[in-house]
């Protein structure tokens, strides 16, 4: 799964978004993420061509299962890494922001120790 950050970040975001809206839409991600939309139209045709979402006519974006699968784990880590930072006294604004930047540069079998090890000290 050879994939850039960014492309993660949108794939989580489509995620994020699709679990409170009824359907999402480019305009959604770019409100979202503060992007332009003609951003957020590139990218998404970027997505589209690697098979990580689907569009359809009316605009509407769906993960793929494999869009799905990088989405989840890109959001588990987020969630993770920002919950153990805010139980370590970060401020949850600090933390959310460096969970982000932890999400995508960490392999995951690091990824994994981490979990099985700090999920004795967390509740999430």
């Amino acid at each position: 799964m050879n994939i850039n950050e960014s492309a993660e970040n949108y794939l989580e975001t489509i995620l994020i978004l699709s679990k409170s809206l009824p359907v999402v839409r480019s305009v959604d991600v770019a409100t979202e993420l503060g992007f332009k939309k003609s951003s957020v139209s590139i990218a998404m045709k970027n997505l589209r061509e690697k098979e990580y979402i689907t569009v359809t006519d009316a605009g509407y974006i769906y993960l793929t299962d494999a869009g799905k699968e990088i989405a989840e784990m890109i959001y588990e880590r987020h969630v993770l890494f920002t919950t153990w930072l805010v139980s370590l006294g970060v401020d949850e604004t600090t933390a959310s922001a460096d969970a982000c930047k932890m999400e995508h540069a960490i392999s995951q079998e690091s990824f994994e120790a981490i979990k099985k090890n700090i999920s004795n000290f967390i509740r999430t």
